[in-house]
């Protein structure tokens, strides 16, 4: 048995005195020492360490249980280490710096139109350099950027699987990465809002996660975890088929989920939700029966999905602030009616992350990483 040495009791002591720090937001050096047992020298080394790197802060006084003078407050930097998350999709391309608690600290939306093609990709990589410019960060102030895309990505990040959408399969993070000094990858759109419900729902463990959006995504959390799969297309269930005879969808089937339960099934190409919703408070009988249908379709795929998963279901993507309790109420009602087993309807929730998810949710690994 390998004896621990005295740089791994540093070690130790400097991880756990920053990540009480960032869990608490604000505390004093007798905090630190009366929960972490750690004696006062030891906490005003690793204080003074801290503050002199950049990772921590003085914010102030705090009031202790100890008697005597307020003691100094301590926080850490929030953008000591900044990550960016850039969704791409066929019209546009948006970016977001986010700070190590994963808030934001700016986001834009470039018009770009998406084309397979090396001057496209040194404009996106420009877009980024000026964003972060803009921000003032420093260089060594990035820990990266993700890219979230409509398409299966491979294990190691690197390469787009199947990018039918943007027919963009066999893309390698190399088109992008050769013209920005930091690292990227790429990651899976779904599986970027299901890290952003992760990192916002602190202890979610089993989950069936749905991003309905444009198109129609989804991701499985086992363990806290999102699965992937042996081949890496683990809950791609937008092309499992509900109606043979439907509508083709852009894999060459007819009647997949992606063509009755995306926003794509839902709008016309020049509508948007926005003003859908509009009509559907005001109970516009054609707009009021699209809705009910939707609704119908989505019962079906989550019966489905349910019997396969029996967990927790999150509804999330840029549908989901649009979600009243009444349409929960019906998919429950719903779903009732289809499953052969007596059902609670307990288990569909709406995203509390709905906002800029995905884009936020390709920041976090390298957020996740730094603060590991």
């Amino acid at each position: 048995m390998k004896s621990i040495t005295p740089n791994q009791i540093k070690q130790n002591n400097r991880h756990l005195i920053y990540h009480y720090i960032y869990n608490k937001k604000s505390v004093s050096q007798q905090e630190l020492s009366y929960d972490l047992h750690l004696s006062r020298p030891t906490v005003t080394t690793n204080l003074a360490a801290l503050e002199e790197e950049g990772l921590i802060t003085k914010s102030g006084q705090i009031d202790t249980e100890f008697v005597g003078r307020k003691a100094s407050a301590y926080s850490i930097v929030p953008d000591f280490r900044v990550g960016i998350g850039v969704e791409i999709v066929n019209k546009e391309v948006k970016m977001i710096a986010v700070n190590l608690y994963g808030e934001k600290i700016d986001r834009l939306v470039y018009e770009i139109s998406y084309r397979n093609e090396d001057a496209y990709y040194k404009t996106v990589a420009e877009k980024i350099l000026d964003f972060k410019t803009g921000l003032n960060l420093k260089e060594e102030q990035i820990l990266g950027i993700g890219f979230a895309m409509q398409g299966l990505i491979t294990p190691d990040k690197q390469t787009v699987l199947y990018g039918r959408i943007l027919s963009c399969t066999g893309l390698s993070i190399n088109a992008l990465g050769r013209y920005l000094p930091y690292p990227c990858s790429f990651i899976h759109d779904a599986d970027s809002a299901a890290v952003s419900e992760l990192w916002t729902s602190q202890g979610l463990q089993n989950v069936f996660y749905l991003s309905l959006s444009r198109h129609l995504g989804a991701a499985i959390i086992s363990d806290g975890k999102i699965l992937s799969g042996k081949h890496g297309h683990t809950a791609t269930i937008e092309h499992l088929q509900l109606d043979p005879h439907g509508s083709l969808c852009y894999c060459g089937k007819t009647g997949c989920m992606e063509t009755l339960c995306s926003v794509s099934s839902l709008l016309s190409e020049t509508e948007n939700l926005d003003d859908f919703f509009d009509q559907l408070k005001e109970k516009e009988p054609s707009i009021l029966g699209r809705w009910t249908a939707y609704l119908t379709n989505l019962a079906k795929a989550i019966n489905i999905l349910h019997l396969i998963y029996d967990a927790d279901f999150i509804l999330g993507g840029h549908l989901a602030p649009y979600f009243s309790e009444n349409d929960i109420a019906f998919l429950h009602a719903q779903i009732q009616q289809m499953t052969p087993f007596p059902e609670e309807p307990d288990f569909i929730r709406i995203s509390k992350m709905p906002k800029h998810n995905i884009a936020i949710g390709a920041a976090l690994p390298y957020i996740q990483e730094f603060l590991s």
